[in-house]
């Protein structure tokens, strides 16, 4: 046969052939995790009208349950269930976390009123948080498993193939996530609804619910392959107990007489071996280091939340690509697959050329520094949109929007102002003045109007009041005419009988208001009358902008986390690095809950501000980790772990000898007894 790939036996060209639904599945999840996570801030900020520090707050909770739960599935994989079974009960809940969350973004579900706003908003809140907690549940419970799932397929001479395997699993990580967030904010911005048209969340959140019923059924379909191990106990728990009764032999023996013991640790040794108690000793010592590193994920996360709430004030046009405010997070899988293989192979090999000795800790300490840097960049980006945003008036000031509707000029006179005429079918720019205005028309003398906001459209025989918008278009739409969250560019009017086409480019985030005059007349010129005013101008500050702030916290993503990671793995004993990863993810958890507290204290008016806040939070960390990091020492755990075997060896060896020099000893005595008999 011409055919590459040759089938033995459950193996494909040396790869057992379970890892390829191991790798599907994958995938599949990580698609629908970050697919759903991409536009879940929009979710909250305009479907749930949450405003954007809660929004942000509730991003950063869910995040931060993702990477607290794979310690429970650990836990429970190892000591109860194993890891085939752990994986497959909890995709269930996950399927189930992302089917709920899908179903709470049908609006029309109670919209009694059929107008697009959900006329129970309670019942929406309550269904996307417990499919929250669901998919939280589910997707930390799986993460530590799938993985090690996928290399106990492998056997002891398949070392090669299962290095392999992890690159490829990295690889499907980063591929699902590129293709979700290109794709989920797509869907977000179409329009669905049975009774009215409104963006479509429940897409955006049906297609990863799908993917992770698929990811679910490969999973299953190739359970028949998988070699599953037996769950053989948690070393996490037996680490924990060995800690507890450290703490609590110490106590108990804290008076002064006696003896101190050179770590608290050994206060254990009177119930676990001393081979456990240096492992731990290691573990400590590299958890210690970990009590700065939250501040990094606390920066890092902000890219979905924060990030992603800036970017829709910003100008997504990049000529014949439109970009969605929550697709910009797609620049930081691209950088990924673009920066490591650059890192690995270019920057660090050239670096070690000139002599410098670029530890993992000092790599992590500038991950650090390029995080607080795009901050700056983002705080920096920040001033500039605000800068084209439009001012709108305090509680002490007015503004009034006058649009004559008629055929002939009007003359308007404000309070300590001239008069001044507006054109027939024109508006006048609307201007910070007193209340009370004066119109001087026959049949209007003498009525005076006490509003905010206002536009008042004025036609031959009355006064049309509408309100003014209070702020940007949301979601960078285009609001025009009254307040319609829609993007046009081509328009029609009919009678009926006639029709009359109208045409107009509309910026991102701008407001216009179209004057159709009281002398339209139908033709091909028709749309010539029609003249339109733009009240908000369109959002002028390029998206672009953002991509030095991602490429700042990519750079730092792939010096920090992927060397602590390699860091962690290297200090680590060899039965503990479970521990250490489930450390590692600790600490993600605890710099998103970091985030929603600065978020709900800090209570900051200026985005640019809390920019500069976290990135001098960053930067004052950066400091204290490097003089923690100077100070580490490097540890070689297989050979620590082999000298307390070696010692353990030595003192059984010991212990024989002693025993068959007093088995020598009794038997000499017996001997001399024996002679002492046969010459009595």
């Amino acid at each position: 046969m011409d055919l590459i790939l040759c089938l033995y036996a459950q193996e494909v060209c040396g790869y057992p052939v379970s890892i390829f639904f191991i790798v599907v599945n994958e995938f599949c999840e990580r698609f629908s995790y970050y697919g759903m996570r991409a536009v879940l801030v929009l979710y909250f900020r305009y479907f749930l009208r949450f405003d954007d520090d809660l929004a942000t707050s509730i991003y950063h909770t869910f995040v931060a349950l993702c990477y607290l739960t794979p310690i429970l599935g650990a836990v429970v994989a190892d000591s109860w269930l194993g890891k085939f079974k752990t994986i497959i009960y909890l995709s269930i809940v996950y399927a189930i976390g992302q089917v709920v969350m899908a179903v709470s973004a049908i609006h029309d579900i109670t919209d009694t009123d059929r107008d697009g706003t959900p006329d129970n908003l309670t019942l929406h809140i309550v269904l996307s948080m417990v499919g929250l907690l669901l998919i939280a549940l589910g997707t930390g419970g799986i993460k530590p498993c799938v993985a090690a799932f996928g290399g106990d397929q492998f056997q002891d001479h398949q070392a090669k193939q299962r290095s392999t395997f992890f690159s490829v699993f990295y690889l499907c990580i980063n591929g699902g996530s590129l293709l979700s967030t290109i794709i989920t904010p797509i869907l977000r911005g179409q329009e669905c609804g049975i009774h009215s048209q409104q963006k479509c969340y429940p897409l955006a959140f049906g297609v990863p619910a799908a993917l992770m019923v698929v990811a679910l059924v490969v999973f299953i379909i190739g359970s028949g392959m998988y070699h599953k191990t037996e769950p053989q106990g948690n070393i996490m728990l037996d680490v924990c107990k060995c800690i507890g009764f450290a703490i609590k032999n110490r106590f108990r023996h804290r008076s002064s007489s006696y003896p101190k013991r050179m770590h608290w640790m050994d206060w254990a040794e009177e119930k676990y071996e001393k081979l456990l108690i240096a492992q731990i000793k290691m573990v400590l010592k590299v958890l210690f280091l970990y009590i700065p590193l939250p501040m990094f994920w606390t920066l890092f996360d902000q890219k979905g939340s924060r990030w992603t709430l800036q970017a829709t004030t910003m100008d997504g046009n990049f000529g014949s690509l439109i970009l969605q405010p929550d697709q910009m997070q797609t620049v930081n899988p691209i950088l990924i697959l673009t920066l490591v293989p650059i890192m690995d192979s270019v920057v660090y090999p050239l670096i070690k050329k000139c002599g410098l000795n670029f530890t993992p800790l000092r790599r992590m300490t500038v991950g650090m520094f390029l995080a607080a840097m795009a901050f700056v960049a983002a705080a920096l980006v920040q001033i500039q949109i605000d800068k084209t945003l439009p001012t709108f008036p305090s509680s002490s000031q007015s503004q009034l929007k006058l649009l004559n509707m008629g055929s002939i000029p009007l003359t308007v006179t404000l309070p300590n102002n001239d008069p001044f005429v507006i054109e027939a079918a024109k508006v006048n720019h609307p201007e910070e003045v007193l209340l009370g205005i004066h119109i001087t028309k026959p049949d209007f003398i003498g009525r005076n109007l006490t509003q905010i906001i206002k536009s008042i459209y004025i036609f031959s025989d009355t006064l049309l009041q509408t309100d003014d918008l209070m702020a940007k278009p949301e979601q960078g739409a285009n609001p025009f005419m009254v307040n319609l969250d829609v993007f046009f560019s081509t328009f029609t009017i009919t009678n009926g009988a006639n029709t009359c086409e109208y045409s107009r480019e509309f910026g991102f985030g701008s407001s216009y208001t179209l004057l159709i005059p009281s002398h339209f007349a139908w033709g091909p010129t028709c749309s010539e009358s029609i003249s339109g005013v733009e009240d908000i101008q369109p959002n002028s500050f390029h998206m672009g902008w953002q991509i030095p702030q991602y490429f700042l916290i990519t750079c730092g993503e792939v010096v920090f986390s992927v060397t602590g990671l390699e860091f962690s793995y290297s200090q680590a004993p060899s039965n503990m690095k479970a521990v250490l990863q489930a450390g590692w993810l600790f600490t993600v958890a605890i710099g998103n809950f970091i985030v929603l507290i600065v978020a709900e204290i800090a209570q900051i008016e200026e985005q640019w501000a809390e920019f500069v806040l976290f990135a001098s939070l960053l930067v004052a960390v950066c400091v204290i980790f490097s003089i923690m990091a100077y100070f580490y020492t490097y540890m070689d755990p297989a050979e620590i772990e082999a000298q307390f075997r070696d010692k353990g060896g030595k003192e059984e060896s010991d212990k024989e000898e002693l025993q068959m020099q007093k088995k020598d000893v009794v038997d000499h005595h017996n001997e001399d007894d024996e002679a002492k008999q046969t010459k009595m």
